[in-house]
């Protein structure tokens, strides 16, 4: 039976050779698909990462979506954004992509779409609902397979063309990104170094995510030693991006969302931005600065899209490598597409990718610092903590508690995903960055120990 606990708020995860067993995975594609026939689905896309058990769990789910009567499209091992692309492309009526994203090699899991959006929260428990009660259509559907990755190829390198030959290191990680992207930069004015292009659901080399330093470190010796423009590494797959300047110095989400936006408003005056909490101060003070519409929002990929769509929002980000471009393409994240849209960039401008974010105020900041704390009372401590800074500061609390100080912020939020709090603090300088960092940290150790957690 399927436990309750891979239900997550964004998708459906477990540890594939223990939670996802081959006859709870045939009955999760039952459920899957009653859920989207039951919102007029008829014809699905199917993808799959390049995890170990990947082609497994296909199998099974394929056997469970089509015995709700829908005809399954399979598209092979390709990068999440191509599972997206194929719903636009061939206009089906959803689909279910195969990944573990960035969590170890023995993780797996399951991003659902419905029509053009990726289904969160209680639309996934309702799936859990239905295989619990084994309330299940009953159909004679069918299995085809389509190769996505030419019509993805032409449309997306057929977007960009730059005069100056620029040199780029990408490390796929051995993930999904690399012979897709090996065959798109086969048509640009581009000399790449290929690291780890080859797909292995081991991931030999390193963990493929951006957003840890040591994982980088690989890339930084590639932009050095050939004297590269910048470097891009990307996820398992493919749908977050981190990215290195000339110098082999990192430039986080939300540097890149401010690149971009920069960008985006010399041809779109007022346009629509959007970051979420973990987000600096200053990229949105510099967007608001250039005359765009900077709005702060909760972090998840799924909740951006949605407020993507209800907002008309150009382009957002998130601290992740999330990048949902909506100005030029179709509004999800897609790493390989943002990467292009940062050489375009820089190839364009004719200057090294440090001078993008030049002219900007120098802020100090933490990375992300994850502290445990049991799912059942995190919100909890998150609300406490709220309390003891509301009526003192300015408090933003539309995901977790952001304190505005005088010369900085700081962030205290529980993880959608797993049993941890989040914190982040951005200040002038060194000082206030650890007088603010303790200020906050003592008030979630309080609230924990109010609640009964020994700190």
């Amino acid at each position: 039976m399927l436990k309750s606990t891979i239900f997550r708020e964004y998708d459906i995860r477990g540890i594939a050779d223990v939670d996802l067993q081959d006859a709870d995975v045939e009955l999760l594609g039952r459920g899957i698909g009653t859920y989207l026939v039951r919102r007029g689905a008829r014809r699905i896309s199917l993808g799959t990462d390049v995890r170990l058990s990947s082609d497994r769990l296909r199998r099974a789910l394929s056997r469970g979506l089509a015995a709700t009567g829908l005809e399954v499209i399979e598209l092979g091992t390709v990068p999440t954004p191509l599972l997206y692309y194929s719903v636009f492309h061939l206009k089906t009526d959803g689909g279910v992509m195969i990944t573990g994203s960035h969590n170890p090699p023995e993780y797996n899991g399951f991003k659902i779409m419905s029509g053009t959006s990726t289904i969160y929260g209680a639309e996934i428990q309702r799936i859990r609902e239905l295989i619990e009660g084994r309330d299940f259509e009953a159909g004679e559907g069918s299995t085809r397979s389509f190769d996505i990755v030419t019509p993805y190829v032409e449309e997306v390198a057929g977007q960009f063309r730059w005069p100056r030959r620029i040199k780029v290191a990408l490390d796929a990680g051995n993930g999904t990104a690399g012979p897709v992207l090996h065959r798109i930069i086969e048509k640009l004015n581009v000399e790449a170094i290929e690291l780890f292009f080859e797909p292995d659901g081991r991931f030999p080399n390193h963990h493929p995510d951006p957003t840890v330093v040591e994982n980088l470190e690989a890339l930084k010796s590639a932009v050095r030693s050939a004297g590269a423009d910048l470097g891009v590494a990307f996820d398992g797959d493919a749908d977050r991006l981190g990215a290195i300047d000339e110098r082999g110095e990192v430039l986080w989400g939300d540097q890149l969302l401010l690149i971009f936006a920069r960008e985006i408003l010399q041809r779109k005056p007022g346009a629509t931005f959007i970051g979420e909490v973990k987000c600096s101060q200053v990229m949105y003070d510099e967007i608001r600065r250039l005359g765009g519409n900077a709005i702060m929002w909760r972090t998840g990929h799924s909740l951006i899209k949605a407020k993507m769509k209800e907002t008309g929002a150009a382009l957002a980000g998130e601290m992740s490598g999330h990048m949902f471009f909506a100005d030029r393409y179709y509004g999800y994240d897609d790493a390989i597409y943002a990467a292009l849209r940062l050489m375009e960039i820089v190839a364009h401008s004719g200057r090294p990718l440090s001078a993008q974010l030049e002219g900007l105020p120098r802020m100090v900041s933490t990375p992300e610092i994850r502290v445990d704390c049991p799912d059942e009372i995190k919100f909890q401590v998150i609300a406490r903590v709220a309390e003891q800074f509301r009526g003192r500061y300015q408090v933003i609390d539309i995901d977790g508690v952001r304190v505005l100080f005088p010369n900085g912020w700081g962030l205290a939020r529980a993880s959608n995903t797993q049993p941890v709090l989040v914190l982040r603090f951005e200040a002038t300088d060194e000082d206030n960055l650890e007088r603010y960092r303790q200020e906050i940290e003592q008030a979630v150790a309080e609230a924990k120990a109010a609640l009964g957690v020994r700190v």
